[in-house]
């Protein structure tokens, strides 16, 4: 396919994100899928949810036009769309019915297995400067991975824009980095943010509609599909995905662990990622968004430079994992004091009320 086509085929999927989400949209508000704002939700106003089955449906289409056009293999094909219909079938009924805990994991486990079983395993990891053979448990480290990418970003889809930026900008910069070496998994990065893309215009602070389960447990599947399509096929390395997606990775994991060690539960929800706290200190979905956005293009950079000094890949990756769990450290040590110090100055300012309150009625009552 040349450039042209790319471009051609970049645009439609765009331009019927955009309009397939609006009528997503018009669809949930008719029969009520809407997020009611409760004490641990990031907005205050009811969203209507599942706008991911836009980009979803546009996707899914894509791929099989790719697929029929040659420029996709069949398992790589199965892999992706059966997969991602499983895990998008599961967040729809989630999104409408509600699913328990249990059931999504078992539904998650299966897809893992069917991707990981359609894409051969990984039989290898790519460290630059040697070849680490996994042999067989690379397919079993492969399934708890794509799992827990569908779950971490679930988790990280809390506020206006966030999922779908990352989604846009993974995708984009890997695309870049694949440009000269394999022409489907390039396509299918390309196709997947420009179906984003377009759900993302309806997304943006303030958000007309969230893109429910239905799209991040689907986003989370399809971009560690490709990560492991691409380390498999000898392109970009699993470790370059890891890096692009290391905002996303880092926080989810770092919080999972901060959890756990304070003996939470962890099906219950929260509001203690670092993107939630930043929007709890006062910080705007917009500013946060695009702090991440902005991040995103220096991985990629940082990327683009692994890639370069390929010899040292495993020291730059490990390296820029180990700034951004810092800064995630940091970051929460710094909001968690700035929200202690917001709800002081809250409790002080009520009790002032309350003060010039109880001064007026002892007023009131000395004239009378």
């Amino acid at each position: 396919m040349s450039n042209i086509g790319i471009l051609i085929f970049f645009i439609l999927s765009f331009v019927s994100s955009y309009f397939l989400t609006y009528l997503v949209r018009n669809y949930s508000l008719k029969h009520q899928i809407i997020d009611i704002p409760n004490s641990r939700s990031s907005h205050i106003v009811p969203t209507p949810r599942g706008g991911g089955l836009a980009f979803v449906v546009v996707f899914l289409v894509s791929i099989s036009l790719l697929l029929g056009l040659g420029i996709l293999e069949l398992r790589v094909f199965l892999a992706l769309f059966g997969g991602g219909c499983l895990i998008a079938g599961v967040g729809w009924l989630d999104d409408r019915r509600g699913l328990s805990a249990l059931a999504r994991l078992c539904f998650h486990f299966l897809a893992a297995i069917w991707a990981v079983s359609w894409l051969g395993g990984v039989p290898s990891l790519s460290l630059g400067f040697t070849e680490l053979d996994l042999s067989w448990w690379g397919s079993g480290v492969a399934v708890i991975g794509v799992v827990w990418m569908i779950n971490l970003y679930n988790f990280m889809d809390g506020i206006d824009g966030l999922a779908g930026v990352e989604a846009v900008t993974v995708s984009a910069v890997a695309a870049i980095l694949l440009w000269s070496q394999a022409l489907d998994l390039v396509t299918s990065c390309l196709l997947l943010a420009a179906a984003v893309l377009g759900f993302l215009f309806w997304n943006w602070s303030p958000a007309k509609i969230f893109m429910g389960d239905v799209g991040s447990g689907f986003l989370g599947y399809i971009l560690a599909v490709l990560a492991l399509w691409s380390q498999n096929s000898g392109a970009v390395p699993l470790l370059i995905w890891l890096l692009l997606l290391g905002v996303f990775i880092v926080d989810a994991t770092v919080t999972l662990v901060k959890r756990v060690a304070r003996g939470e539960k962890l099906y219950e929800a929260h509001r203690s990622h670092v993107y939630q706290l930043a929007v709890q200190a006062g910080y705007s979905h917009k500013l946060v968004t695009l702090t991440v956005l902005v991040t995103n293009v220096i991985l990629g950079i940082v990327s683009a430079a692994a890639l370069y000094y390929y010899d040292y890949l495993l020291l730059i990756t490990l390296v820029m994992l180990a700034v951004l769990v810092v800064t995630h450290l940091l970051l929460g040590q710094v909001f968690n004091t700035r929200i202690a110090r917001m709800n002081v100055n809250a409790n002080n300012m009520v009790v002032e009320q309350f003060k010039e309150e109880a001064a007026a009625t002892r007023d009131m009552a000395d004239k009378d």
